[in-house]
């Protein structure tokens, strides 16, 4: 479904992807292993097609179509979608308004308080709720996890937040991705718990820019555990994203 061809994406004078290769099949759970500071987040935003992280060299093919120049809207509209470390705010948007949004274009819907208990959400707690800054952190990642249930994407990146994973819950993380699978979905996870990398169908590790090894994920988290280090190859300047 989507293959990565010497990927390489530089800002400044820090090469962030390094000629990265990858492949993900269809209906395939793929996550990606790697301590902070590999190029983790940057090689989400690079397929997703975030206008500030163009690659400059190598090629992305997703259903046999180059989407090398496509931008984030056009990689929408094929099927790929990213939940992000930082789930956005609307104000004034509801709940249950964005749910809906999220489904407008699919044929089969979902009732929105059945999105909601998916995410472990109660639905007559949240469904009314502004999708604003009075949702805790958490609160709006589930929330942003039922829309991506609502949109049955072809593929889904999921950006694993470095923080607040306890308050995510990894079996509800779990739970998403396995639903998503079902129906479906291809879903890249982007991680650095060997525990979530452990559920994926393949497992690749990311260091410095680049896949050094895919294959199962016991092999992969092993060699994660033995090999993989603090990194000081750093992926955004002063902020790093993983």
């Amino acid at each position: 479904m989507l293959t990565l061809t010497n990927v390489t994406l530089q800002k400044g004078d820090r090469k962030i992807l390094d000629h990265l290769n990858l492949t993900v099949q269809s209906n395939e759970i793929h996550s990606i292993l790697g301590v902070n500071g590999t190029g983790k987040s940057t090689l989400a935003y690079a397929i997703m097609g975030l206008g500030d992280y163009p690659i400059q060299e190598g090629k992305i093919l997703f259903n046999g179509q180059d989407i090398t120049a496509l931008n984030m809207t056009e990689r929408a509209r094929l099927g790929i979608t990213l939940a992000w470390q930082e789930p956005a705010r609307f104000e004034g948007i509801s709940v249950l308004s964005y749910l809906n949004l999220a489904q407008r274009q699919q044929k089969e819907k979902t009732l929105p308080a059945e999105l909601l208990q998916k995410v472990g959400l109660d639905p007559k707690r949240y469904l009314l709720r502004d999708l604003d800054s009075t949702l805790s952190g958490g609160e709006r990642k589930r929330i942003e996890l039922a829309a991506i249930l609502a949109q049955r994407p072809q593929l889904a990146i999921l950006d694993e937040p470095d923080s607040g994973i306890d308050a995510l819950s990894i079996e509800q993380i779990k739970n998403v991705i396995l639903t998503l699978a079902a129906n479906g979905s291809s879903v890249i996870l982007i991680t650095h718990h060997e525990q979530m990398a452990a559920m994926a169908d393949r497992s690749s590790v990311l260091c410095a820019g680049k896949i050094l090894k895919t294959s199962i994920p016991e092999e992969v988290t092993r060699f994660f555990r033995n090999h993989c280090q603090p990194c000081t190859h750093v992926n955004q300047p002063e902020t790093e994203g993983g």
